[in-house]
């Protein structure tokens, strides 16, 4: 039972709890995901079965892609619907253009401070306990990237957008962010990842499928390919280099046309940094 399966998360549980579906369901008990959802997020979450799971680290990098809905005016805890509200605000004197211009400002590289119920680790213990035991615990900021940030519509107080970003950003803080700059306030209201990396939402199924499988390199298609005839191929599976100049940093390697790893550059050689076996 080796390969990735594609989900489409409906709101309520955590993606860990889709992974327990799914072992229970498949029958395969090495399953993981890469790329968690909140438990009020729907759409894509990418798990990866059997061997498959030896090849999570080159997947979780990925960029995302979302559909939320904003609700301008309201903050809350959590910095979505399902927190309990801290101020509330009228925000009709927000105009379309005021709202346009605020949203350009998070385009590109920005700082991000994550939500104060989320599992980033501050001190080795995750940031929603100390928010559930009542401490106040300031997150670091961290860099990410926003590609895209691009109004759908807007039906004050609801804005939607669709978000293109790096790995770790969080559209709840982007949410948080936006109404601060727009002096109003905000929180998602509902949000659905709609894409992650090669895969897209309309590919996922609600449970598991094995019709559904797709092979274990599926999600490697950033990585070029570099062929190794049976010789070297064998010697790459044992874990030795091979006189093979990669392209990249990182390739994804075959004998033939079947996929036996991904390898890495070393001073001009092709050496094995994960192999499927």
């Amino acid at each position: 039972m080796d390969g990735i399966l594609l989900i489409d998360k409906e709101r309520g549980p955590t993606s860990h709890d889709i992974v327990d579906r799914v072992r229970g369901e498949s029958g395969e008990r090495r399953v993981g995901h890469a790329g968690t959802l909140d438990p009020n997020a729907t759409g894509l979450l990418v798990l990866c079965l059997g061997r498959a799971l030896k090849l999570v680290e080159f997947m979780e990098g990925h960029d995302k892609e979302y559909d939320v809905a904003i609700r301008l005016g309201r903050v809350t805890e959590t910095d979505d619907a399902e927190g309990c509200t801290v101020t509330e605000t009228d925000p009709s004197a927000v105009s379309r253009e005021a709202l346009l211009a605020a949203a350009a400002r998070f385009i590109g590289e920005i700082p991000q401070r994550p939500p104060a119920y989320s599992a980033v680790k501050v001190g080795g213990r995750p940031l929603y306990r100390y928010a559930r035991a009542g401490e106040s615990v300031v997150a670091p900021e961290r860099v990410v990237r926003v590609h895209e940030l691009a109004l759908l519509s807007f039906d004050p107080p609801i804005a939607r957008f669709r978000v293109r970003c790096s790995k770790g950003t969080y559209v709840r803080s982007l949410a948080r962010d936006l109404g601060a700059a727009l002096g109003c306030g905000a929180s998602v209201e509902e949000l659905r990842r709609t894409a992650g990396g090669p895969f897209r939402v309309e590919q996922a199924v609600r449970g598991f499928d094995p019709k559904a499988l797709l092979p274990m390199d599926a999600g490697l298609a950033d990585l070029p390919k570099v062929s190794l005839p049976p010789d070297y191929a064998g010697r790459f599976a044992k874990g030795q280099g091979v006189d093979v100049t990669p392209p990249a940093p990182l390739v994804r390697v075959y004998q033939e046309e079947r996929f036996v790893g991904v390898g890495y550059d070393r001073d001009g050689r092709l050496w094995p940094r994960k192999v499927l076996g």
